[in-house]
């Protein structure tokens, strides 16, 4: 069966152009042209992955994001922004609405297909251990819910940050390079997107530490990557 891709983007030239591309690559696609038809198809429909661009009418893309992730039926379908702004601003208000990933227009459509394929897999993987919990230390991560228990506080985790915090507590206390974490969360190792694993993993210490700037679980180890200590020590 192939996989269904909701489109949400006013530019009509775009969205028939992305139609015409994935569903010779052989994906079934459907459309909605502004944000809010976008979020309500998303929520009546049932959808593999969605592609969304930022700057829309009546609701934009942020705003669509951080609602699908509000919802039980939409909270765990990947979702890829597309936007005409790179800046790290925006990379970061669309991480910490929720998306997986993020293109800058304009995009070679192998590219996005690239990506699309890997959220893909990750989403296959991740209900492959759907009712595996992690524990260690202070730590208890809970991959149905997309949750994790810190000392004894309930922390709600967007897709991609669960996902970083499961490939490192798969790796306790050990480095866990840029690369590793690109191929086993993205399923790709681009050098250029280490800025977006930098992105993420500063979102995910926000919700994770007593103290993000100090941090006491996530460390970065320089000029290789990052190392979960669940115990809080170093």
């Amino acid at each position: 069966m192939n996989n269904k891709v909701l489109i949400v983007d006013d530019d009509t030239e775009i969205m028939d152009w992305l139609s015409m591309d994935l569903q010779m690559s052989g994906f079934c696609t459907d459309s909605a042209t502004d944000g809010l038809s976008g979020l309500q198809k998303a929520q009546n429909g049932n959808y593999d992955i969605i592609i969304l661009d930022v700057m829309m009418p009546n609701m934009d893309g942020f705003e669509v994001c951080k609602n699908l992730r509000k919802s039980a039926k939409t909270k765990d379908i990947p979702i890829i922004l597309l936007t005409a702004k790179g800046t790290i601003e925006d990379k970061i208000t669309g991480f910490g609405s929720g998306a997986d990933d993020y293109l800058v227009k304009p995009f070679d459509i192998q590219e996005l297909l690239v990506r699309m394929r890997a959220l893909l897999r990750r989403t296959d993987t991740a209900q492959s251990h759907s009712q595996e919990i992690l524990e260690s230390g202070n730590f208890k991560l809970y991959p149905d819910s997309l949750e994790v228990n810190v000392t004894d506080k309930l922390v709600k985790l967007t897709p991609t940050e669960f996902e970083i915090l499961y490939c490192l507590m798969q790796h306790i206390n050990q480095a866990v390079s840029l690369a590793t974490l690109l191929n086993e969360v993205w399923g790709y190792d681009v050098d250029e997107d280490v800025r977006m694993v930098r992105v993420h993993v500063g979102g995910l210490r926000n919700k994770i530490e007593p103290d993000s700037k100090k941090p006491r679980y996530l460390h970065t180890i320089t000029n290789v990557g990052y190392k979960l200590i669940p115990w809080g020590e170093g």
